[in-house]
């Protein structure tokens, strides 16, 4: 379920989710759908959806011993261990694996962090620039499909991260650079520049970027999961 929430900052927007909802920060995603920075006469404004899973089923009719032991594992390492622990994590890469040879590609997945509610996967394959895709659509479709696996085994509870290449950081590290050519572009011809559509956690880097830019703002566009960021000039003319 998607639900909208404003604030001044992007914090206070969060935090008031958090206490309409009754959730923790998390285990819910973020978009910043718009994001206009404060100044001299006036107010930041940061307006943001929040994405939460059903119900958690864990809270509202308990969890078996099983899935409590499971998630202390995952949430209490004091150093990190790559051997797979638990069933949750044998299930899943075998999921992810059994998808990636259906595929017609052949790819080792090993776990490659475990935070609070939230555990990686890295892919390991010849096929890899396939398997990331244009843009990182096939990795993102796969990480799709794990999520909603882990759901299926009763872990919605549980976000589900998968990488390649370190292509995520790498992407992180483009997108950064392309906000930044972006606000100077628009600040110099004081238009708007409209990006290629994005998926929620690169919409938000974007926004999250360009948000701490004097006389540069930034709104989402579109609908469905891939929407465009606006990025347009807010200063003096």
């Amino acid at each position: 379920m998607v639900y909208e929430f404003e604030g001044r900052t992007e914090k206070e927007a969060i935090d008031r989710a958090t206490a309409e909802l009754g959730v923790e920060k998390d285990t819910f995603d973020v978009e910043i759908v718009e994001a206009q920075r404060g100044g001299l006469f006036k107010k930041g404004f940061v307006r943001i959806n929040v994405h939460v899973d059903e119900p958690r089923t864990a809270k509202k009719n308990g969890s078996s011993p099983k899935a409590r032991v499971e998630e202390a594992v995952i949430q209490n390492q004091p150093h990190f261990q790559p051997e797979v622990q638990n069933d949750f994590e044998r299930d899943l890469i075998s999921f992810v694996e059994n998808i990636i040879k259906r595929m017609g590609y052949t790819g080792e997945i090993s776990v490659a962090f475990r935070e609070n509610r939230k555990i990686g996967f890295k892919i390991d394959s010849a096929d890899s620039s396939i398997l990331i895709g244009k843009k990182g659509k096939n990795l993102d479709a796969l990480q799709l499909l794990a999520n909603l696996y882990a759901s299926k085994l009763g872990r919605g509870d549980i976000r589900v991260i998968l990488d390649s290449e370190n292509y995520r950081l790498r992407r992180e590290e483009t997108l950064v650079r392309l906000a930044y050519t972006v606000a100077d572009r628009v600040k110099e011809t004081r238009t708007s520049i409209l990006l290629e559509p994005m998926n929620p956690f690169d919409r938000r880097l974007i926004h999250t970027t360009i948000n701490d830019i004097a006389d540069i703002e930034t709104k989402s566009e579109g609908e469905g999961i891939y929407k465009q960021v606006r990025v347009f000039y807010k200063g003096p003319k």
